[in-house]
């Protein structure tokens, strides 16, 4: 599985926040990161979870952020959604 990583401000776009918000949660310690190339990287699954916590967070999330944009992206077809038994099979290769 690819890892995706995020500066702070590419975060705190997606996600409808302040870039000072991010900044602020990495130093509190809420968001972990690494640095490359002198820059802060965030790994996109952390600004997830912690966009989920707290409920101001997750209204920005849905009503500036990406959040909006998922029923526009909603697959309605059946013909072109993801087979049920291969994402079952994925979760069962990525536990073990």
């Amino acid at each position: 599985m690819n890892i995706i990583r995020l500066s702070p401000s590419q975060a705190a776009q997606l996600f409808g926040v302040n870039e000072r918000s991010v900044r602020r949660a990495i130093a509190a310690g809420e968001l972990r990161y690494i640095v490359v190339q002198g820059r802060y990287k965030i790994n996109f699954e952390d600004v997830v979870k912690w966009s989920q916590r707290m409920p101001s967070r997750a209204k920005k999330r849905d009503e500036i952020g990406i959040g909006q944009y998922v029923e526009k992206w909603r697959i309605k077809n059946p013909k072109f959604s993801p087979s049920k038994k291969l994402l079952e099979n994925e979760e069962e290769k990525e536990e073990k």
